[in-house]
C-alpha cells in the first residue's frame, strides 16, 4: 500500500486484491512456489472487530463504497474505501478519535452527494479472525500478501441478519508486478478456491438487505442520466479531496446532464428539464474558475517553458505561479462551497428522481434522431453567423457559440449511442475536432486577459513586463491558426459522412 497525507487530511491507501471462497475444511493454497514467489514470512494472526456505517437504505452499500470504524490490526481507525476499477479500491483513513458512534466529519463530508445528508447510522458487525503470510520473492522482498479470514457477521434492519465464512485475499505489495496477482490467482483457483462475487464482506453480509440498484431501464435517456449522475457523484469525492483532474470531470459531467436536458427537452417534462439545466448551469459555474485557472496555468508555464531563455526576462515563473496559486484556492473553495450548500443536494435529488422514472420519458429513435437532428441544424447556423464577422471580440464571441453548440451536438450524439449507426459515429468525431479546435481558440482568447493582468502587475512592481507582451502576441497567431484548422474541420462536418435522417 502507498499512503498519503497532508495536513489533517485522511490518510490515503492504493488497494489491490482479489478475493476467494474456501471450504473451511480446506488448507491454505501452497503459493510457493508461484511466478516470482519462492517464500512465505512465518502468519501474522490478527482479531478485526469493524463496525460498518451507512444510511437507513444502504446508499454508500449500493455505491459500492465501504465505511467503518475497525479495531485491531496495524491499521485501525475509520476506513473509507471507494471503488476505483476490477481489483482495485481506495482507501483513505483517520484516527480513532470522538465517539465511536459518530462518523469523522472529514469521511462524512466526502460522501455527501452520495448521502444526501441523511444520517449515517450502524448497519452491520463483522468480526474476523485473521492469519496473514506475506509473500515474499528470492531477494526476500514482499511481493503480495495472502490473508485467510473466517469472519461472523450481523446485519441489522427490519430482520436481524448473521452469517459465518471464510474467505481468502491477496493484496498485492506497492510496485509489485500486477502480474504477479495473476500468478498467484492461478495458483489458488487450482488449489480449489473460488472468485469470490462479493467486492467487500459487508456487501456480503447485507446483500438481501441492499436495494438493487438494477440493470439498463430500457429508456436511453433515463439510463444516460443515470451513468452522468454517478459521474458527477464520482467527482465530487474527487473535488472535495483536491484530487488531479476531479473538477473537470465534474465540470464534464455536469455539462453532458444539462446538454441532454436541453436537447432533449421534448421527450421531457419541460418545465423539470428547464428547470434542471438551470441549476446545472449554476454548478458549472460554481466549477467553471477552478478549472479555467488549472488550464491557464498550465497552457502559460508550458508555454514560458518553450521560449529560448533570453526571451524570458524577470521573474516570470515566480509571478505566474504566485498568481495562479492564489486564484486556485479561491476557485477550489468556492467549488467546495456550492458542494456543500443545500441547493447542490437538492439538485442531485431531482436527477435521481428523473433518472428513476423512465416510463415518463418519451425517448424513441424517432424523437432522440429529431433531437439531434435539431442539434444539428442549431451548430449549422452558429456557424453561418460567423462567416461575414471581422476579426475582433464580435468574432471571438461568436466561435466561441459553435464551440458551444458543436459540444452540445456531440453529446446527444453521445446520448443517442446505444441506437446510433457508424456513420453517426463519424459525424460525431468531425464535430468533436471542430469543438477540441474551438476550445483552443477560446483558451487562447481568455487567456489574453491573463497576460494583460500579469503584465500590469509585473510593472506595477518594477518587474520587466517583455515576456507577457511577446505571449500575448503570439497569442493572437495562435488564435489565428485555430480559426484555419476549424474552417478546414468544419468542411469535414458539413460534407462528410452522416446518416440520411440527419441532412
Amino acid at each position: 500500500m502507498v499512503a498519503k497525507t497532508q495536513g489533517g487530511a485522511p490518510v490515503t491507501e492504493a488497494e489491490i486484491e482479489r478475493k476467494y471462497d474456501l471450504a473451511a475444511d480446506r488448507p491454505i493454497p501452497p503459493l510457493v512456489p508461484a511466478g516470482p514467489v519462492t517464500n512465505q514470512a512465518e502468519p501474522r494472526v490478527d482479531v478485526l472487530d469493524a463496525t460498518y456505517f451507512d444510511t437507513a437504505d444502504f446508499r454508500l452499500a449500493q455505491a459500492g463504497i465501504t465505511l467503518r470504524r475497525r479495531l485491531g490490526g496495524s491499521d485501525e481507525g475509520w476506513h473509507l474505501k471507494l471503488p476505483v476499477g476490477e481489483d482495485k479500491r481506495e482507501e483513505l483513513r483517520v484516527p480513532l478519535l470522538g465517539k465511536p458512534d459518530k462518523v469523522p466529519g472529514a469521511l462524512a463530508k466526502l460522501v455527501r452527494g452520495r448521502t444526501l445528508g441523511a444520517k449515517l447510522v450502524q448497519v452491520a458487525h463483522l468480526r474476523t479472525e485473521r492469519t496473514s503470510y506475506a509473500l515474499l520473492d528470492g531477494d526476500g522482498h514482499e511481493l503480495a500478501t495472502l490473508t485467510d479470514d473466517v469472519v461472523t457477521g450481523e446485519a441489522g434492519g427490519e430482520k436481524a441478519h448473521l452469517d459465518r465464512w471464510r474467505e481468502i485475499e491477496i493484496e498485492l505489495s506497492p510496485g509489485a508486478d500486477p502480474a504477479v496477482l495473476d500468478s498467484l490467482d492461478r495458483a489458488v483457483v487450482k488449489a480449489g478456491a473460488e472468485r469470490s462475487r462479493w467486492p467487500s464482506k459487508l456487501r456480503r453480509l447485507t446483500d438481501e438487505l441492499v436495494p438493487s440498484a438494477g440493470g439498463a431501464s430500457g429508456s436511453v435517456l433515463a439510463d444516460y442520466f443515470t451513468e452522468q449522475l454517478d459521474m458527477l457523484r464520482r467527482n465530487d469525492i474527487g473535488v472535495r479531496r483536491d484530487a488531479e483532474d476531479a473538477v473537470h470531470q465534474m465540470r464534464v459531467a455536469s455539462r453532458q446532464l444539462r446538454g441532454a436536458l436541453r436537447t432533449f427537452r421534448r421527450s421531457l417534462d419541460a418545465d423539470v428539464a428547464n428547470g434542471l439545466a438551470a441549476e446545472l448551469r449554476w454548478l458549472g459555474g460554481e466549477l467553471g474558475p477552478a478549472r479555467d485557472n488549472e488550464v491557464m496555468a498550465e497552457r502559460l508555464h508550458d508555454e514560458v517553458k518553450a521560449l529560448p531563455p533570453e526571451l524570458v526576462l524577470g521573474n516570470v515563473e515566480q509571478l505566474m505561479t504566485r498568481h495562479f496559486e492564489r486564484e486556485a484556492q479561491e476557485a477550489r473553495a468556492r467549488a467546495v462551497r456550492a458542494l456543500d450548500s443545500k441547493r447542490y443536494l437538492d439538485l442531485l435529488r431531482a436527477l435521481e428522481k428523473l433518472a428513476a422514472r423512465p416510463r415518463k420519458i418519451k425517448d424513441g429513435k424517432k424523437e432522440l434522431r429529431k433531437a439531434v437532428a435539431r442539434a444539428d441544424r442549431k451548430l449549422r447556423e452558429a456557424v453561418a453567423a460567423v462567416a461575414d464577422l471581422a476579426p475582433g471580440a464580435e468574432k471571438d464571441a461568436a466561435l466561441h457559440e459553435v464551440r458551444k453548440k458543436a459540444k452540445r451536438a456531440r453529446y446527444a450524439a453521445d446520448t443517442v449511442r446505444p441506437v446510433s449507426g457508424k456513420k453517426l459515429r463519424k459525424w460525431r468525431k468531425n464535430v468533436k475536432a471542430v469543438q477540441t479546435t474551438l476550445g483552443t481558440h477560446h483558451d487562447v482568447v481568455v487567456t489574453r486577459d491573463v497576460l494583460r493582468l500579469l503584465g500590469l502587475r509585473a510593472y506595477a512592481e518594477s518587474e520587466n513586463a517583455f515576456t507577457y507582451g511577446l505571449l500575448h502576441g503570439r497569442s493572437l497567431a495562435t488564435a489565428e491558426a485555430a480559426h484555419r484548422r476549424f474552417v478546414a474541420q468544419w468542411q469535414k462536418v458539413s460534407k462528410g459522412s452522416r446518416p440520411k435522417w440527419l441532412k
